[in-house]
């Protein structure tokens, strides 16, 4: 299986290497290792949805 560092994953989704980052370690792209201190992505991952709120208001979540 071939792997991309961060900011070749980064470049190729037209996102921050950060971001690529934080999907790593919330387990949102399937295949993610992290390999001493370095996350690497498989080659052919898809971009996840991005699940952040963006209309500026806090959907409270019915897990009560």
């Amino acid at each position: 299986m071939e792997y991309l560092s961060l900011k070749q994953t980064a470049e190729k989704w037209g996102i921050t290497v950060r971001r690529v980052q934080v999907l790593c370690s919330q387990g949102r792209i399937p295949g993610a290792t992290k390999i001493g201190s370095f996350w690497v992505v498989p080659k052919e991952a898809e971009k996840p949805k991005d699940q952040r709120i963006k209309s500026g208001k806090y959907i409270k979540s019915s897990k009560e």
